[in-house]
């Protein structure tokens, strides 16, 4: 039996173990800091009766824009855990925790800004004449 659960930072060296085994794309160990400390709610392990970590997901929000988005960094299981549904386990877990990221943003987030406010009049407006030469 496998249970999905929140990543804590004790399960930083196991996600890196398993992305190490998994996956052809690898992240140094600062990199899995970086998520647990700006998106800690967004991080997901799939953890074997044993207490073994088998599978990740990263997951983060985007910061640099405007728009309230998420996105997946890396997904990874076991080759021994395969084809048991944790991958899509692990996406449904993420997504959900970014959907809530997501509203709890909007809520909180300020409103856009009014329309600027009209430029001056020309200076004639204000009895003024322009002169050419």
């Amino acid at each position: 039996m496998v249970c999905i659960r929140k990543a804590t930072i004790d399960d930083l060296l196991a996600m890196q173990a398993c992305n190490l085994f998994c996956l052809p794309e690898n992240y140094q160990m600062k990199y899995y800091f970086y998520h647990i400390l700006s998106w800690p709610q967004l991080l997901y392990v799939a953890e074997d009766y044993g207490g073994k970590i088998v599978g990740y997901v990263l997951a983060k929000m985007e910061e640099e824009t405007s728009e309230c988005h998420g996105h997946i960094t890396s997904l990874a299981v076991l080759r021994t855990h395969r084809k048991l549904g944790l991958a899509t386990k692990l996406m449904t877990a993420a997504q959900n925790a970014m959907e809530q990221e997501a509203a709890e943003g909007e809520a909180i987030s300020p409103s856009p800004p009014g329309p600027p406010p009209p430029p001056p009049p020309p200076p004639w407006w204000w009895g003024v004449a322009l002169v050419r030469q």
